[in-house]
């Protein structure tokens, strides 16, 4: 009787506390989605309200169909509660996909991508990324200027990455290192990558990042999944149709 009272009030609790659960973990990704674009600083502490301000002055949730790079018309999917996570898990939404070296398997059918815009025009776009890291999956936003090509943020928000190692991955002072930065080369093959040791300056080492220190797998994975994702397979068509002036 007592198991029967106990699974009970547990199944309850778990239905009444869903919304909330859910509206929290919308609050969570879109404080990194602020996080990766500038507009608030790590350890800044902001609320539900602030958040939706945010975003309702500045940003824009739409869904991209990766195949295509073209952005899904207004109006449809509510694009800022999409879920690309439960996408992704679901064949009806997603496809497997091709081998690779970041560890993703499948690829949901649309991707969730936000305009920052200042003054009428994107000043820069958030996209989100995600791949097998040393002992589970990473997940993060990165920010890329209105150029498709300079990196303006990043974060990491979920991982399982060995403290003072690989987690490192989350320390805002390795993070900023990828500012100004750059995903292509000239000719726009993908470039960007972790490095074994320290890297120059944004200006004149733009497609290196310093490596972690004691964290050579970790430091791979960061490199095959940030390329996987700005490359031909994740977000790359809509940032070629973005540095080709593509309405947005």
């Amino acid at each position: 009787v007592v198991c029967v009272v106990c699974a009970a009030l547990i199944a309850v609790a778990a239905v009444l506390t869903k919304p909330s659960q859910a509206a929290n973990a919308l609050l969570y990704k879109e404080k990194n989605v602020l996080l990766a674009a500038g507009l608030i600083g790590p350890g800044d502490s902001v609320n539900t309200a602030q958040v939706q301000a945010i975003f309702q002055q500045s940003i824009q949730a739409r869904l991209v169909d990766l195949a295509t790079g073209e952005l899904l018309p207004l109006g449809g999917t509510d694009a800022r509660h999409y879920d690309q996570r439960v996408a992704r898990d679901d064949p009806a939404t997603s496809r497997e996909a091709p081998p690779n070296s970041a560890g993703v398997r499948r690829l949901p059918k649309l991707g969730i991508v936000y305009l920052i815009k200042k003054g009428g025009a994107v000043d820069q776009v958030v996209i989100a990324i995600e791949g097998l890291g040393m002992w589970g999956q990473i997940y993060g936003f990165m920010s890329i200027g209105p150029d498709g090509n300079t990196i303006q943020g990043l974060t990491y928000y979920d991982h399982k990455e060995t403290p003072g190692l690989g987690g490192e991955i989350s320390n805002p002072s390795w993070q900023a290192l990828w500012r100004g930065r750059k995903a292509f080369d000239e000719h726009w093959n993908v470039g960007i990558q972790v490095i074994k040791g320290q890297a120059g300056a944004p200006d004149a080492d733009p497609m290196r990042v310093d490596g972690l220190s004691g964290s050579t797998i970790t430091s791979k994975a960061i490199t095959q999944l940030v390329r996987y994702w700005v490359g031909e397979q994740g977000y790359g068509k809509f940032l070629k149709r973005l540095r080709e002036g593509a309405p947005a």
